[in-house]
């Protein structure tokens, strides 16, 4: 199974969303930490790592996937008119995953 971490928008995103949805999102997270690419997964274009994406209705949840570390990287979460609009997440550099 794999671990769950959250950068900065994604905790303040969940803190922030409404009861329904949150507990929507917490069911595809639970589903994630056992399969980091499930159906329907797709990797997101045009970033310097290997980020992917699922959809919760009409959200997104970008992430990326630390095999070797068994880690998960919840880096946004946003409607899917605004998933898009952050540039260069660097990933490897922009968050301390783990030990």
């Amino acid at each position: 199974m794999f671990d769950i971490f959250f950068g900065p928008q994604s905790e303040k995103f969940l803190r922030k969303s409404e009861k329904e949805l949150r507990e929507r999102i917490w069911s595809a997270l639970e589903e994630l930490q056992i399969d980091p690419f499930p159906k329907g997964v797709k990797k997101v274009l045009g970033k310097t790592e290997k980020v992917f994406r699922i959809r919760v209705g009409k959200y997104r949840i970008q992430y990326c996937v630390f095999q070797e570390k068994m880690e998960i990287l919840i880096f946004d979460i946003d409607r899917r008119e605004n998933a898009y609009d952050s540039e260069g997440y660097n990933v490897g550099h922009n968050y301390n995953v783990g030990n």
